[in-house]
């Protein structure tokens, strides 16, 4: 039987002396989208039990090794990596790769000895998750997504918990150990002085803007379209642009755009500020992971997405699916970008009611309390 939390948050806020300092990993790794929902479950940890000790886990190439310490916490590494559908050689690695990953979370965790582990997704749950099971390690599990990825599915069996911020998810995960919560979001996402944030755009307030995202990797259909597409949306409609379009995809498409020629348009490899950039976003057009959406619902958002057709399940169609029907946002399949992605911007841009109504139906989709649902949850099972 799934749960729904409808917690009094203030309940367990006060809960330090009936704990020793608890000593607390989180597993996460590869993507923003479970990069940033377990730093907003160590926040909402730390602010309720301020002596915590929190360890990360993740790896040294992916995004975790760099934003994870800018947040305060200390992350320390383990050697994994995805296995590749398709034969390469780098999947002749892998078995070697396994090996010493575990080898390395059981040396973290005799070291570090946890009283949990909490393991968020992405390729460094897998063995860090495993291995703190066969240690007898309360292991909790939050899946952000409709269809879970294959490591929480795989570590399911082992979870005293389960958080989830989709019904879906129930399909491919223990039902009983569920409760849900909705997906937890950054700190600080939401800016409060939108001159302060057009100012570091150097943008007008009497222009629209459209902010286009295509996840903290980037996205490749999204950059071909925008390349193809950006003087005309530059020189439409009186548009400001800001452009995310990837580290692996900024040097190139640098070299390729005569930014002097677009005065509005603010290309970027990845963006610090994404307060600033949802502050002044009239609309936003991004791809639709779980992530995204949940930041999108709890701002108010109106997006129009583009989910991913190259990820497990489908998933991120089934996301935008849902949020369309809710009339929150609307949905471009990957397929139609080259017909309609301009003039389906420019519908919208231009419908002020429309997004309006796109708002509110937004913020009515929001779990807003998603990291302290989830804190509470852990802190009442630890203390039992």
């Amino acid at each position: 039987m799934i749960t729904t939390v409808q917690t009094n948050i203030s309940s367990t806020d006060t809960l330090t002396a009936a704990i020793n300092p608890l000593r607390i990993i989180m597993a996460a790794g590869g993507t923003g989208g479970h990069v940033y929902p377990a730093i907003a479950i160590a926040d909402s940890l730390r602010k309720k039990m301020g002596d915590a000790e929190i360890l990360f886990v993740g790896t040294r190439d992916r995004m975790e090794w760099e934003t994870v310490p800018k947040y305060g916490y200390e992350i320390k590494s383990v050697w994994i990596s995805g296995f590749h559908r398709r034969f390469t050689m780098k999947n002749l690695l892998f078995p070697f790769k396994v090996l010493v990953s575990l080898i390395q979370s059981l040396m973290i965790l005799r070291s570090f000895r946890p009283d949990l582990v909490i393991s968020c997704g992405g390729f460094a749950s897998g063995p860090i998750g495993w291995v703190a099971s066969k240690l007898s390690v309360p292991l909790f599990i939050q899946e952000q997504n409709s269809y879970p990825g294959v490591t929480n599915r795989l570590l399911s069996k082992y979870a005293a918990g389960i958080f989830t911020a989709f019904d879906e998810a129930s399909n491919y995960l223990p039902a009983e150990k569920i409760v849900l919560t909705g997906n937890p979001i950054r700190s600080g996402i939401e800016s409060s002085d939108i001159e302060s944030s057009r100012q570091k755009f150097g943008f007008s307030s009497t222009r629209k803007t459209i902010l286009i995202l295509g996840g903290s990797g980037g996205a490749k259909a999204i950059n071909e379209i925008m390349f193809k597409e950006h003087e005309k949306l530059h020189n439409s409609g009186n548009l400001q642009i800001i452009w995310q379009c990837g580290k692996h995809y900024f040097e190139s498409l640098n070299r390729s755009i005569d930014l002097q020629k677009y005065p509005n348009l603010r290309l970027m490899p990845f963006i610090e500020e994404m307060p600033a950039a949802y502050d002044v976003a009239d609309l936003v057009i991004t791809r639709a992971g779980a992530g995204t959406c949940s930041e999108l619902m709890n701002l108010g958002q109106p997006a129009l997405l583009i989910p991913s057709p190259n990820v497990a399940g489908n998933h991120q169609y089934k996301n935008a699916r849902s949020m369309a029907d809710a009339n929150a946002a609307d949905l471009l399949d990957e397929s139609d970008l080259q017909d309609h992605f301009t003039d389906r911007i420019l519908e919208l841009i231009n419908d002020p009611q429309r997004l309006d109504k796109m708002s509110n139906a937004m913020r009515k989709l929001a779990k807003p309390q998603a990291a302290d649902h989830i804190a509470n949850e852990i802190l009442s099972r630890i203390k039992e």
